[in-house]
């Protein structure tokens, strides 16, 4: 005897179909979501990890600017028995003031911290036409902390300058020079000139703002090597706490574009014994489900995302620097 067959009727199949796609959406929507989490943690650890490093990069050098090895006081021209010529150098990135090459020269005082608001792409003498105008620039000098042990000429680096100095005189001499110059008592520390600015880079059809460092090389071709060290640094910014009343204090911080000539000298008893950094960080590529309408404050200095797609972080740090008030040690 036959049997008779029964399947699902059509209401029965609309209904199971329609189940289907509720828990298909309910799928989608959870993938969606969790993709979007994903993409916006590693948008932050991206930003906080290229922050940081910049951040440790300028705070380093910040914290050992003006140091000179056994010498005791500022470096200029009378402490010195024997330097490089800084006219000589090619290319050399010479900052603001009468005594802001490489080297010292024997008028005004020589600046080993400078900074300036960038209003003009080519700067420092010519040695950059790349900067990013409305960014800060800072130029600083110094002894590398470590003194080199054992000192031999032919062991050092031909492409580097060094620092001869004790407590009352110094010589910078070259890597590749025939003899270190002689100094009674004296070791022997690398010398440097650290300029950071901000550029931007093209990667096909996206804008990317770098951190540069520029460095002091013994090079006949070119006095200063840059390097990109961070990506996705878009906006340096500068505050330097001025003591005017010679008690160690900061009475004020003041950017870069406010700052009088002889406070960068250290004239009259008053110097820069601090410096506030502000770092702004931008995603590399902007994200089209995301506006940025946040205004960000870098010190005395305004930033508008004018509601743009890149995710941003604000990092700031007061660097107090050591060598500022010490005469003697």
């Amino acid at each position: 005897m036959r049997r008779k067959q029964s399947g699902f009727t059509i209401i029965e199949i609309f209904i199971a179909l329609a189940i289907g796609l509720v828990l298909i959406a309910g799928v989608l929507s959870i993938f969606v979501g969790v993709r979007t989490t994903a993409s916006e943690t590693t948008s932050a650890g991206e930003l906080q990890e290229n922050g940081r490093f910049a951040m440790t990069l300028i705070t380093d050098d910040l914290l050992r600017q003006n140091f000179w090895g056994d010498l005791s006081g500022n470096l200029d021209a009378s402490h010195l028995i024997s330097s490089p010529n800084p006219a000589t150098l090619n290319g050399d990135c010479v900052g603001g003031g009468a005594n802001n090459a490489s080297f010292p020269v024997t008028i005004g005082a020589f600046r080993t911290l400078w900074g300036v608001n960038v209003a003009n792409a080519t700067v420092l003498g010519g040695c950059i036409d790349d900067a990013k105008i409305g960014s800060d620039l800072i130029q600083l000098k110094r002894a590398v902390a470590a003194p080199i042990l054992n000192p031999l000429i032919a062991n050092l680096a031909d492409n580097r300058y060094f620092i001869n100095s004790n407590a009352t005189s110094a010589a910078i001499f070259a890597g590749d020079d025939a003899a270190i110059p002689t100094v009674n008592i004296g070791r022997v520390w690398e010398y440097q000139h650290h300029v950071y600015y901000i550029r931007e880079d093209s990667q096909g059809s996206n804008t990317i703002p770098v951190l540069m460092q520029g460095r002091l090389q013994n090079n006949a071709l070119d006095s200063m090597v840059f390097d990109i060290m961070v990506e996705g640094i878009e906006r340096l910014h500068f505050m330097y706490g001025v003591d005017t009343t010679d008690d160690g204090a900061v009475n004020a911080y003041i950017s870069a574009s406010n700052m009088q000539q002889d406070y960068w000298d250290n004239a009259n008893n008053i110097r820069i014994v601090a410096v506030k950094i502000y770092i702004l960080v931008r995603d590399i590529l902007p994200d089209n489900k995301y506006t940025n309408n946040n205004i960000y404050q870098l010190g005395d200095a305004e930033f508008d995302a004018d509601g743009d797609n890149y995710r941003r972080l604000l990092f700031s740090s007061t660097v107090a620097l050591k060598n500022a008030r010490i005469n003697s040690w």
